[in-house]
């Protein structure tokens, strides 16, 4: 058997990139011990063939980081020593006639050696995936169409992401999070063409039907148990062997083993909230309104104590300026134009971002619901402390008791009748 043909040097994880791209040019993958070879997509076809005709089994072949990298090291290995050297024998029948007995060879990370071939397989990955992500997070020659709009997106992916998040609530995480991006966007845009939900992956009749479903369900997110998606999100390659679900899990373990240790180091999670004008996000709110006065001319904490707007007040504001910037139109003069650029600059120009409308205007029962679902700055808006008194707190907000007895009195004293009546006005 002549092995000059296969180029094996990069099985000793050389630093050399020309050994790394050798190796991957061939699509197919030997058998250990003869010629059969197989293509990658088809690997179990290849292992099915190693232990019924060879009798090897490899065990936790799905933690292998490169299957291919890892069968030609041991082919050259098979050649240097014998088999048993490096695999357990397991004989099944072991109490029938000898002829009757079959010895299998079990090839497992028990082994030292083989343990540490996965480990550099996987540290190998590891850079690989991280130097593409690298890659990614910098490239400025990105193009896409979104999915669910088919506007058009240049520059950085974080941009279409941003959109598809706060247009469509259709959340996949921190676009740094995600590698192979064009990749994982195509998979995504298959399933639609197939009129199949991203979520529960149903098929449906047309896209009509498949998009009321996804928004009447929820459905507007990936699955996160669907294993098809791990390759494009970087927790998935940072420990040898393990899923994001295995990480996490840990993380959690980890917190509920030291609930008693000292917490004064502890930080809180980025909010991720998203600017009222553009597509800016911060991971506090003090530098998103920072930024929205810096770049917009908002101050929004002056605003917030200049009219002593309460909690509830604070969040009826914000989806109004959503609601408002969303339809493209300036929420002074109610002039409309054709993209959110130019109504940004309509309202930089003419000062129009800069100071309130009426109250009665956007202090109305129909902006306590959110513009956007999503809306993680809703979620970080509070009372100064000194406005956190008893009289504060007995803002004029409908509370509806659990034990109200009398529905027809709720009916009548509901803020949806209000929204009803305007609706019908229109």
């Amino acid at each position: 058997m002549i092995y000059s043909e296969y180029i094996l040097e990069p099985l000793s994880l050389p630093e050399s990139p020309g050994g790394v791209a050798a190796v991957e040019e061939s699509p197919s993958v030997p058998c250990i011990f003869c010629e059969e070879c197989s293509p990658r997509a088809e690997q179990d076809q290849l292992l099915k063939h190693m232990i019924i005709e060879h009798k090897l089994v490899i065990a936790d072949i799905k933690l292998v980081a490169d299957f291919r990298r890892y069968i030609l090291y041991w082919k050259k290995r098979f050649t240097e020593q014998p088999i048993t050297d490096f695999c357990s024998v397991i004989r099944t029948n072991s109490e029938a006639p000898i002829e009757e007995q079959d010895n299998y060879f079990l090839l497992c990370d028990v082994l030292p050696e083989d343990r540490l071939l996965r480990e550099q397989l996987q540290q190998k990955r590891l850079r690989e995936i991280l130097e593409q992500q690298q890659r990614e997070r910098n490239d400025t020659s990105f193009h896409s169409i979104c999915m669910f709009c088919d506007k058009e997106f240049t520059g950085n992916r974080s941009v279409l992401f941003n959109h598809m998040a706060r247009d469509h609530a259709f959340n996949v995480g921190l676009p740094d999070n995600i590698v192979n991006c064009n990749e994982f966007l195509a998979a995504l845009q298959k399933k639609l063409d197939n009129l199949q939900c991203l979520y529960c992956e149903k098929i449906f009749r047309d896209k009509n039907t498949l998009k009321d479903h996804m928004r009447k369900k929820q459905h507007r997110r990936i699955n996160a148990k669907n294993t098809e998606y791990d390759r494009f999100y970087i927790i998935n390659y940072l420990e040898f062997g393990k899923s994001w679900e295995e990480v996490q899990s840990e993380d959690d373990r980890e917190l509920l083993d030291n609930v008693e240790e000292d917490w004064s180091d502890w930080e809180e999670h980025p909010v991720c909230a998203v600017c009222l004008f553009c597509e800016k996000q911060a991971d506090t709110t003090e530098k998103l309104c920072l930024h929205m006065k810096e770049a917009h001319g908002f101050d929004f904490l002056k605003i917030k104590t200049e009219h002593g707007l309460k909690f509830y007040q604070q969040v009826k504001l914000v989806n109004f300026i959503r609601r408002e910037i969303h339809q493209c139109r300036c929420y002074n003069c109610k002039e409309m134009f054709q993209s959110k650029t130019e109504l940004i600059n309509h309202m930089e120009i003419t000062k129009h971002i800069t100071f309130l409308p009426t109250k009665s205007t956007w202090d109305q029962p129909q902006y306590y619901f959110p513009t956007y679902e999503n809306d993680t700055l809703l979620c970080t808006l509070s009372d100064s402390e000194d406005e956190l008194t008893a009289k504060d707190q007995s803002e004029d907000v409908p509370v509806i008791s659990e034990d109200l007895s009398d529905l027809e009195a709720l009916r009548q004293s509901s803020v949806l009748n209000q929204l009803l009546r305007e609706e019908n006005s229109d």
